[in-house]
C-alpha cells in the first residue's frame, strides 16, 4: 500500500471513530424565566412507549443516559450534547447504534447554598419528592419524541415543561402531618431547612387528650405519606394493618415517620455529618421533642422505640448508638453496612480498588447486588459510573453518592470527598480511615464499649437474610461476632440483644413474621412487651396498652 493511500485510509478511519450523533437542547423561554444551573440529562430509550425519564434504573433493563453540567443557562439558549458528553451504560454517543429511539431531556435544577463553613455549593434542593431528579418539582423536561439517530445526526430537543409542585397530603382521622424549620440545619446550610413529620395516631386519640403514648420512630427512605397504612378495602398488608390498628387488637402507640431528604439523598441517615450537617442533633433535640409534645407522648427514653429497614436499618442502629440515652431500643432490619470491612463486597480498609478484586494478573469485577436467581444485578463500577453521569461531585442523588456524603469528609471545595475514584475505583486510604473513626458502627462499638455498653444492654436487635440482595449480611455477622463476644470474661457488659438471620432470605428480611401478617402488626406487641421490661418501677405501662 502506498503512503498516500495509507494516509487516506487512516483519515477515513479516524473520522469514523470520532463521528457521533449530537443533540441540540434548547431551554424554552416559556418553561422558566430565570437562568438556571444544573445537570442536563439526556435519556435515550429503546422502549418507544412511555417517558424515558422514568426508565433509568438499576440493572440490565436501564435505558441510556448522557449528562453535562450547565451554569447560568439562559432561557432561549441551546446546549449541545455530543461525543464529549459522559454516558452510561455506553460511555459515548459515538457508540450508540443507529436506530429509532424514544428521547427525552431533563434539567435537574441546582440551587446555590452559602454554607456556614464558608463553602458555596450548587446542589439540587429536594421539593417534596425524595431527591428524585425525574420527578422533582421545578425541574424542566422535554416531551418524549421518537427520532431516527444515525452516526452523525443532529437532533433538536426543547425543554418546554416544568414539573409542578406536589400537593401536600391532607390529615385524616389516623394520619397527621406537620412541618417545622430546624434552626440547627438552617444555620448550617445558610437558608431555611425544614423537616416533615407524618404521625399515625391510635384509635381514640382525639377523644382522650390526657392519654400519653409510647413512640415508635420508624426510619425509612423518603415517604410522602404513611405507606404501610391503607383505609381502602383490599388484600394488601396496608389494609390488614389498618384493620388491626383500628380494631383494638394492637397496643396504642404513636408511629412517627420523618421526611429529611438532603441535597444529596432522600434521607440524611439521621446522624451529624460534615456534608449534610447536624441532622442527628436536629432530629433528637428539635423535631422529636416537638412531635412528642404535640401528640401526647410519654416522652421518656424507655418509651421510645426506633425501627427501620435497609437505609432505615442503619439509621436505626446508628441513632441508638449515637444517642444511647435518648432511645429505649432499636430494631435494625437488613441494615446498610454496619462494618466497613464488609462494605457490601468491599473491604474499605484493605482493598485498593472498589470495582475489582485484583490478583497478580487477573481482575474480577465486584458485584453490587444479586437477583433471586443469583445472577448479578449490577456491579460497583457500573452503578458508580451511572451516578457520575447523573451528577458530578456527588450530586446524583444515588446510593453510592449518599454513602460518600454521609460517611466521608468534605473536599477542598466543600463537596463530598469520595472514598473511591468514580472513574477508576481506586480507594483513598485516608478517607477510609475517616469512615472508620466516624461511622463504622462495629468499630465504634468496639472502641467505645466501656462507655456505651452499660447504656445499650438489651437495646440492639438486628435481622438480615443470609442471601441479602446487596450482600449486607456479612457486615451484620461481623457486628454479631463483636457483640456476642461481650459475654466473655473481661469483655462485658454483655449486650443482651438479638440477631436473626433468615436462611436464604433476600434484602428486607424483617424476621420470622407469619405470612399475611403486616410486619407492624407483628412487632407492635413485641415492642409493647419490651417497653414493659425496660420501664422503671411505677411507670405507666397499662393505660395505652389496653
Amino acid at each position: 500500500m502506498s503512503l498516500m493511500r495509507f494516509r487516506a485510509l487512516w483519515g477515513f478511519l479516524c473520522l469514523s471513530c470520532f463521528a457521533s450523533p449530537a443533540f441540540q437542547v434548547k431551554f424554552a423561554p416559556g418553561a422558566r424565566s430565570e437562568a438556571a444551573d444544573g445537570r442536563l440529562i439526556l435519556i435515550i430509550s429503546k422502549s418507544l412507549d412511555g417517558e424515558p425519564r422514568f426508565q433509568v434504573q438499576m440493572g440490565l433493563s436501564t435505558q441510556q443516559i448522557f449528562g453535562m453540567d450547565v451554569d447560568a443557562w439562559k432561557p432561549g439558549a441551546v446546549a449541545r450534547i455530543d461525543g464529549g458528553a459522559a454516558g452510561y451504560p455506553l460511555p459515548t454517543l459515538s457508540e450508540l447504534p443507529p436506530d429509532t429511539y424514544n428521547v427525552q431531556a431533563v434539567l435537574n435544577v441546582y440551587d446555590t447554598f452559602h454554607r456556614a463553613d464558608g463553602h458555596v455549593l450548587k446542589l439540587h434542593m429536594d421539593h417534596g419528592e425524595g431527591q428524585e431528579w425525574s420527578r422533582s418539582p421545578g425541574n424542566l423536561y422535554s416531551k418524549p419524541q421518537r427520532v431516527e439517530i444515525g452516526a452523525d445526526t443532529v437532533t433538536p430537543i426543547e425543554l418546554t415543561e416544568m414539573i409542578p409542585p406536589i400537593e401536600p397530603p391532607k390529615d385524616t382521622k389516623y394520619i397527621r402531618h406537620m412541618r417545622m424549620e430546624s434552626p440547627l440545619l438552617s444555620k448550617f446550610w445558610g437558608r431555611p431547612i425544614s423537616i416533615g413529620i407524618v404521625v399515625l395516631v391510635p384509635e381514640g386519640f382525639d377523644d382522650h387528650p390526657d392519654q400519653r403514648y409510647p413512640v415508635v420512630f420508624l426510619q425509612d427512605h423518603f415517604q410522602a405519606d404513611f405507606r404501610y397504612f391503607s383505609e381502602k378495602p383490599s388484600s394488601s398488608n396496608g389494609y390488614r394493618f389498618y384493620q388491626d390498628w383500628t380494631s383494638g387488637r394492637l397496643p396504642r402507640m404513636l408511629i412517627v415517620v420523618t421526611q429529611h431528604a438532603t441535597p444529596y439523598y432522600d434521607d440524611s441517615y439521621g446522624v451529624n455529618t460534615a456534608n449534610a450537617g447536624p441532622y442527628g442533633d436536629a432530629l433528637t433535640q428539635e423535631v422529636y421533642p416537638a412531635v412528642e409534645r404535640r401528640f401526647h407522648a410519654l416522652g421518656q427514653p424507655w418509651a421510645r422505640i426506633v425501627v427501620g429497614g435497609s437505609t432505615g436499618g442503619w439509621m436505626t442502629l446508628a441513632q441508638q448508638i449515637f444517642y444511647p440515652d435518648y432511645f429505649g431500643g432499636a430494631w435494625g432490619f437488613c441494615p446498610d453496612p454496619v462494618d466497613f470491612h464488609a462494605f457490601q463486597l468491599v473491604d474499605v480498609y484493605s482493598d485498593k480498588n472498589a470495582y475489582y478484586d485484583e490478583g497478580p494478573f487477573l481482575r474480577l469485577p465486584k458485584p453490587l447486588g444479586r437477583q433471586r436467581n443469583d445472577h448479578v444485578l449490577t456491579t460497583m463500577e457500573a452503578y458508580s459510573h451511572e451516578e457520575a453521569v447523573l451528577g458530578t461531585r456527588g450530586r446524583s442523588g444515588g446510593q453510592m453518592d449518599a454513602f460518600h456524603a454521609t460517611f466521608g469528609p468534605t473536599d477542598a471545595d466543600g463537596y463530598p470527598a469520595k472514598l473511591w475514584n468514580a472513574e477508576t475505583g481506586a480507594v483513598d486510604p485516608a478517607i477510609a480511615q475517616y469512615w472508620r473513626e466516624h461511622y463504622d458502627l462495629t468499630a465504634l462499638l468496639a472502641r467505645d464499649w466501656e462507655r456505651l455498653g452499660p447504656k445499650l444492654i438489651g437495646k440492639l436487635h438486628v435481622t438480615s437474610g443470609t442471601k441479602d440482595t446487596f450482600y449486607l449480611d456479612a457486615a451484620a455477622h461481623r457486628m454479631q461476632d463483636l457483640l456476642d463476644g461481650t459475654k466473655l470474661p473481661g469483655k462485658g457488659p454483655y449486650y443482651g440483644g438479638s440477631f436473626d438471620f433468615g436462611n436464604n432470605k433476600p434484602h428486607c428480611y424483617v424476621g420470622d413474621v407469619p405470612e399475611g401478617t403486616p410486619w407492624l402488626s407483628y412487632y407492635l406487641p413485641v415492642f409493647s412487651n419490651y417497653i414493659k421490661t425496660m420501664a422503671p418501677k411505677g411507670a405507666d405501662v397499662t393505660s395505652w396498652n389496653r
